[in-house]
């Protein structure tokens, strides 16, 4: 949606008006919040709020005489729609690193001028290359202000929703058996203390859920746990009156939120606390208490629920046929509705929702859904407005990436279908990007290997043909959690030891083709690593391969048979006979028929 270039221009100018009272030349508006989260709550969207740009990733910058927006490459688009007619600069930056997340600050700053920006949201691994870049520019950095407190009016007030306990048998395994995992890393680091602010580590590890953030059942909160006890910070008015008992028997107290940075600050030169610097803010780590030793390390909770366990497993298992039932419940409407009532993209979300919502143990999406016809499919973050939308009609593409949060599991798919007479160009494309993902979904590796080494694997295919995308080939998926859940991702990206995958561990598979301006193809499933029997069973260690999770044909009207290998074949054949089986006991008649027609083996 296209900005107001009048409401932009006001917002800047009431921003550098506050600026200049504290003397400030440069203001950055990250986009985080207090707990580094990817989905953003409206009071900590001050960089949406000043720009008009809604993507979920830049930064912007706004100095005495321009105003930046940095964005990467995926988000180009979107962002030169929105941002047209304002005197807003579009940047691209990757993001590669921290260093190259700054790296324009001395073009833009005078030596011996002020930097301001709110440290209470400000990533600590940003902060550090925040203050280099300051410095070897001459400008102060100023941490300690909120400057959108004053140019703000109206701003939101942070999101206080109800919290719920994750019901059995989904919840597994327990609060107790967690925290003495966690507890047992803590004491193999050698610290006397750990706080932890990433919302998705809490709720995983407190068993707890809630509804702050869109589309991600997550609350807000901080936990700073001890050997023996613990106190979780959280807006205590939120909490049902069972769950403080409930706690409490684990060792774990309940204080308010605002009193977290407080506890840091009572910490003492003879505590040492363990912190993730990748998801701890500047504000909180200035907070502890001098002469307090820090470790800083991975959250042992991110390392450890990346990885499912058999009985997490099975639930998601179960998730994935009731969100695949639903889906086949929607396309079957579909294609009996199309062409005789009007369709639109956002009937699309409409009506793919109520299916979701109809299945056992559904809450919410998992994320805001994509449908896009067409040029609109090209973007790979495009979201339809009711100021601006395509209808569903004539030839082409239509690209639905979607999913569902439910109490076993969460779910993300993407599959494109044809609408009208498809071309040879637009059947060259699906099928290459098809062959990209089976390419993948067959390998097998060796256990510890790291994710970012398969990228590869599922851009073969394309390469061969100087074909390419621009984002992950995948990314971890939480369990009723985060639909981009970390360590490992299928990226190109600089590898670490903590990208190593392992069993249990849930992963997207999206290669992609896009067309600016006339089509987008994706096809998406999840997969979980599991043992995989070999040959050379044992001789050269233990190998995994991917268990394809997602449950949903693909349509087989768009393939270019040509192009497909038999081996390429079988294997959709396969996947298409397991949707078939899974599915058709928890579908009606006509959804049914549908299934049937769809599975076909090509």
């Amino acid at each position: 949606m296209k900005a107001d270039r009048e409401v932009i221009a006001n917002r800047i100018s009431r921003t550098r008006e506050v600026m200049a009272r504290h003397n400030i030349h440069t203001l950055i508006l990250p986009t985080s919040d207090p707990h580094v989260t990817e989905y953003v709550p409206a009071r900590w969207q001050g960089r949406r709020w000043l720009t008009g740009f809604t993507g979920s990733l830049g930064i912007a910058a706004v100095s005495r005489e321009r105003t930046l927006l940095f964005v990467p490459a995926l988000y180009m688009l979107q962002a030169e729609k929105e941002l047209a007619g304002t005197d807003i600069e579009l940047h691209l930056n990757n993001f590669v690193t921290p260093e190259s997340t700054f790296n324009w600050i001395s073009e833009i700053v005078p030596r011996g001028e002020s930097i301001a920006v709110d440290g209470d949201v400000l990533p600590g691994a940003l902060a550090t290359a925040l203050q280099q870049q300051a410095a070897r520019a001459g400008a102060q950095l100023r941490s300690d202000i909120d400057l959108l407190d004053e140019a703000w009016s109206n701003r939101p007030a942070p999101p206080s929703g109800a919290i719920f306990a994750q019901p059995e048998p989904q919840a597994t395994p327990t609060r107790a058996e967690k925290l003495a995992d966690i507890r047992k890393a803590m004491a193999q680091s050698g610290a006397s203390h750990h706080f932890i602010s990433s919302l998705d580590d809490i709720a995983w590890l407190m068993n707890l859920r809630g509804s702050d953030i869109q589309c991600t059942p997550l609350f807000m909160a901080h936990l700073l746990l001890t050997g023996d006890s613990g106190t979780l910070f959280i807006n205590q008015g939120s909490l049902p009156t069972d769950q403080f008992q409930a706690l409490e028997d684990d060792g774990i107290s309940v204080a308010p939120y605002q009193a977290s940075a407080a506890a840091l600050s009572a910490l003492s030169p003879e505590h040492s606390l363990l912190l993730d610097p990748k998801k701890t803010t500047l504000g909180f780590r200035n907070a502890i208490g001098k002469g307090c030793r820090t470790v800083e390390a991975t959250n042992p909770t991110t390392l450890t629920k990346c990885c499912k366990t058999p009985d997490e497993l099975d639930q998601v298992r179960e998730t994935m046929t009731e969100d695949g039932a639903a889906l086949c419940e929607f396309y079957a409407w579909f294609e009996a509705t199309l062409g005789r009532e009007t369709i639109t993209e956002l009937t699309v979300d409409e009506r793919m929702t109520e299916e979701r919502a109809r299945r056992e143990g559904f809450v919410s999406l998992s994320f805001p859904t994509i449908a896009g016809f067409n040029g609109n499919g090209a973007m790979p973050h495009y979201c339809a407005t009711p100021e601006s939308h395509a209808a569903i009609e004539g030839n082409g593409l239509l690209l639905i990436d979607s999913g569902g949060q439910y109490l076993g599991g969460t779910t993300d798919i993407t599959r494109v279908w044809p609408i009208g007479k498809v071309s040879a160009a637009q059947r060259r494309d699906y099928t290459m990007v098809l062959r990209a993902n089976i390419a993948l979904s067959r390998i097998r590796f060796p256990n510890d290997t790291l994710s970012t080494l398969l990228d590869a694997i599922a851009r073969v295919p394309l390469w061969s043909e100087g074909m390419d995308y621009a984002h992950g080939t995948g990314h971890g998926v939480g369990y009723f959690l985060c639909v981009h859940e970390g360590p490992h991702t299928l990226r190109q990206a600089i590898p670490n030891p903590e990208m190593a995958m392992k069993p249990g561990m849930v992963t997207s598979i999206e290669p992609a083709v896009y067309r600016v301006g006339e089509w987008g193809v994706r096809h998406e499933n999840l997969v979980a690593n599991v043992p995989a029997t070999t040959e050379e069973q044992g001789l050269f260690g233990e190998f995994l391969e991917f268990e394809t999770l997602t449950l949903c044909p693909i349509d087989t009207r768009c393939i270019e048979r040509s192009l497909m290998r038999e081996d390429e074949i079988a294997w959709l054949n396969r996947y298409h006979a397991t949707v078939r089986e899974r599915l058709s006991p928890r579908v009606g008649r006509s959804a049914r028929q549908w299934l049937e027609a769809r599975t076909q083996p090509l």
